[in-house]
């Protein structure tokens, strides 16, 4: 038996990176999937593969700041696969990055509506799904940016991620007598687009690698199946918890 078979996942930001990974590696293993971002041709690529390859899932496109764009997510679940067992809350941005003396209060709150506040969206009509199926895992896609370690000129970043794991602790606690466990999931550096191309300057990218215990980044399918974990009944004692997946970041000092 696959790890998801007869489940249903909803996972935002999965028209790249992670929230791609995920979306490939859930549907291998069994999940039917509602998938969300504001990209509709990606979105509509990923659907194509993931049905060609014998998988179920239906997209969205829309913008994690809308809460109705989290109703939408739920509701298509529930009319199109008869319920709903896993929210994985991925999508994010980095934002602006400069001084807090010098960032917007616009791009402030453009970095904390989406990461936080897009994140509270899903979870908050995520879970009353949940209740009714009897149990549930909400996940959402932290960081070791401001929990483990701080970088100037990401304030905005490092608020929003700290954000999610304080939530995460306390629906935990709210939610736990429901059967739903929530997580937060704390990637290390990673492959992905919103990390950049590093193949014009690749010292950056080593420079990067060298705050890994492990002297590389992750690939985006690694940090996928820390949350396939999180997702599945293999975790199912694992709740409040801000699972670090980051390569040995935050315990090397260089």
């Amino acid at each position: 038996m696959r790890a998801l078979d007869g489940k249903v996942a909803i996972i935002t930001g999965a028209s790249s990176g992670i929230g791609y990974a995920a979306a490939k590696l859930f549907a291998q293993e069994g999940a039917r999937l509602v998938l969300g971002a504001r990209s509709k041709d990606r979105l509509e690529a990923l659907v194509a593969e993931i049905t060609g390859a014998n998988g179920s899932a239906t997209a969205i496109a829309g913008d994690v700041r809308d809460e109705d764009y989290a109703i939408e997510l739920v509701e298509t679940a529930l009319g199109r696969f008869g319920g709903l067992d896993v929210g994985f809350n991925n999508a994010g941005i980095i934002g602006e990055m400069v001084d807090v003396q010098h960032m917007t209060a616009e791009a402030w709150q453009d970095t904390l509506d989406t990461n936080l506040t897009g994140a509270f969206f899903g979870a908050k009509h995520q879970i009353p799904a949940m209740i009714d199926r009897g149990a549930g895992s909400v996940i959402f896609t932290s960081s070791f940016v401001g929990h483990a370690i701080g970088f100037a000129g990401m304030a905005s970043y490092s608020a929003s991620k700290a954000g999610l794991v304080g939530m995460t602790k306390s629906l935990a606690v709210e939610h736990g007598r429901n059967g739903i466990r929530v997580n937060s999931l704390l990637p290390g550096g990673t492959a992905t687009p919103m990390v950049g191309d590093f193949s014009n300057d690749p010292s950056a990218g080593d420079a990067i690698a060298e705050f890994h215990a492990l002297k590389r980044m992750a690939q985006p399918r690694e940090i996928a199946q820390a949350a396939l974990f999180l997702a599945s009944e293999a975790a199912s004692f694992v709740t409040g918890s801000a699972m670090v997946a980051d390569g040995g970041n935050s315990v090397t000092k260089i």
